[in-house]
């Protein structure tokens, strides 16, 4: 049924589609693999969650003996003569039933129902943090083929001018006006263009196939990322609020607190092993022949018994001493790793917090630079065509626009790789 599901909302191989970045991570919470083992681990803990509860319940017993009883033989002159035998009846059976209901054992089921429900809110934190990491690789990939077809517009683009700019020189030279090597150069600056033009598309096919791997669709779907106006992505706050943010939503300390709790709990139940037991009990059989109770019979009989049974494991005071002692250096460990992570957040924070500081300044720099290369090269261009400047400076011009080009679009795909990479950190992803 889910493979049916899929078939029909999964685009044909080779269909180009459109997809926004959220309609990314929907398809990716919904098909990628990792989340669905986690979902699956998920699922599973609520089910130890019921198994835990179930020992609550009775213990109910039915059993069944049937057996072939050999004679008896009296050994009255030793082992080394042969004995007397007498004769019993052979057939022997026992049929019946009991059932124990646990009173009290220390509180260890109460603790271990706890343990699972504990393990379920710790693997919920996992699944969160793994969706929280596909999101982000999902962005980084929708991001990488963004700036791939980016940069592939801007390479056509400037490959369009350079063929006509090499137009003219061509012109030019076969009026005796400029020389043969500077046609020759504008010939060897587009073919570089058009190599690196070649390389942008593979990019642009390493990074498709990547997303659909991630998000569950077939390697030949053509992806096209819509740009779409995200004014939160180009905001900054401060870096105290990331910080009370990641205090609150960060998956990783959530999964972290939730370990310690687990080691809180396990130190507890080692603990309870030296405590008293007490349940009800009963049972019931039939039984042929008669044999338990003076005098003999052959014949079929029933007997039960009700009652209290209780315990007290004395030698758990020495047993257990050390499990005890190994389990506590375990939580105190588990404490340790958790203010660990705690202070690994806490330099994540700061280090995403400064480079996505550092991505906004660079798109003002590079934005002031495309400007400035554009008014060199128009300044180049007008002065090569007058005999006023080499053709060295005319192609120099033109690989600064479309560098400062590459600059800006790069500055912006970076600027939101960043942003997403602090909302992971912070637990917003």
């Amino acid at each position: 049924m889910v493979t049916a599901a899929r078939a029909q909302q999964q685009p044909a191989a080779g269909a180009p589609v459109q997809l926004t970045l959220q309609e990314i991570w929907n398809r990716a919470e919904q098909y990628n693999k990792s989340i669905q083992m986690q979902q699956l681990s998920v699922r599973s803990s609520e089910e130890d969650i019921k198994d835990a509860k179930a020992e609550r319940l009775p213990e109910i017993n039915a059993t069944g003996e049937y057996a072939y009883v050999s004679n008896l033989a009296l050994y009255k002159n030793g082992l080394l003569n042969s004995p007397s035998q007498f004769p019993v009846l052979h057939t022997y059976y026992r049929v019946g039933g009991d059932a124990y209901l646990n009173i009290y054992n220390g509180n260890k089921t109460n603790l271990k129902i706890e343990e699972q429900e504990t393990v379920r809110r710790l693997r919920e934190e996992q699944k969160k943090l793994t969706v929280s990491e596909i999101k982000f690789r999902a962005a980084q990939y929708f991001l990488e083929l963004r700036r791939a077809m980016t940069f592939k517009g801007l390479m056509q683009a400037n490959i369009a001018e350079q063929q006509k700019q090499l137009d003219r020189i061509r012109v030019l030279q076969k009026n005796g006006v400029v020389l043969k090597s500077d046609a020759l150069r504008a010939e060897l600056q587009l073919s570089r263009q058009k190599l690196t033009l070649e390389q942008i598309e593979n990019d642009i096919a390493i990074a498709n196939q990547k997303l659909n791997i991630l998000i569950g669709q077939p390697d030949q779907t053509l992806v096209t990322p819509l740009t779409q106006k995200d004014s939160t992505a180009l905001t900054l706050q401060s870096y105290e609020d990331y910080l009370l943010q990641a205090e609150r939503n960060s998956h990783q300390s959530k999964v972290s607190a939730q370990e310690t709790e687990l080691r809180r709990l396990q130190l507890k139940d080692v603990k309870a092993n030296v405590s008293p037991k007490l349940g009800l009990f009963a049972n019931y059989a039939y039984t042929y022949p008669q044999i338990q109770f003076y005098p003999y019979e052959g014949t079929l009989y029933g007997l039960g018994m009700t009652g209290v049974r209780a315990s007290f494991p004395i030698s758990a005071f020495y047993h257990n001493k050390h499990k005890v002692k190994a389990s506590e250096l375990e939580y105190e460990k588990q404490e340790l790793e958790h203010k660990d992570t705690e202070d690994a957040i806490r330099q994540q924070v700061n280090e995403a917090y400064l480079r996505y500081k550092e991505a906004l300044d660079r798109i003002t720099v590079a934005q002031t630079n495309i400007r400035q290369a554009s008014e060199n090269a128009r300044i180049v261009n007008n002065t090569y065509f007058n005999q006023l400047s080499l053709v060295t400076d005319l192609l120099q011009s033109n690989t600064e626009v479309l560098q400062t080009q590459f600059d800006l679009a790069a500055a912006k795909i970076a600027a939101q790789m960043q942003y997403y990479q602090l909302q992971k950190v912070i637990g917003n992803l």
